[in-house]
């Protein structure tokens, strides 16, 4: 501890870079966390489908929906979002997961619903590749 001190205080400079560096990466995790979407697992999304209701959007197009999909899922494909907004108003206050492919694309539909007023949006995090991987039912 106090060759750290001692490092500390020869280099000033280098210390205080670290510190500022520190707490602007804290910051903007915060503000990220604050503004983004929840990522939850399958599991988390299992538990929120069955004890609060939550709906599961899939925002794959048509094709990939019907490859394989979560069960209960409604396909929204990523093209017609904005203009099915009104389709799910109805679950303004509803937890919302949102899926993808690969858990990427789906941060843009996120937003889309976020700044249509929906308060409980989240996405599984890596899409249904974790799904399938963590070797969940899939409907055809």
């Amino acid at each position: 501890m106090n060759e750290l001190l001692q490092f500390a205080q020869n280099h000033m400079a280098l210390s205080s870079a670290w510190v500022v560096v520190a707490i602007a990466l804290i910051i903007i995790q915060f503000r990220l966390s604050a503004l983004g979407p929840k990522a939850v697992s399958t599991q988390i999304l299992t538990n929120m489908v069955n004890r609060d209701g939550a709906i599961v959007v899939d925002i794959r197009a048509q094709a990939e929906f019907n490859k394989g999909h979560i069960h209960g899922a409604r396909n929204i494909p990523m093209s017609k979002l904005k203009d099915s907004l009104q389709s799910l108003e109805k679950y303004e206050n509803t937890p919302i997961i949102m899926v993808c492919a690969n858990g990427i694309t789906v941060a843009g539909a996120c937003s889309i619903l976020k700044k249509a007023g929906f308060q409980q949006v989240n996405k599984l995090t890596g899409g249904m590749g974790s799904w399938v991987g963590d070797n969940l039912p899939v409907v055809k």
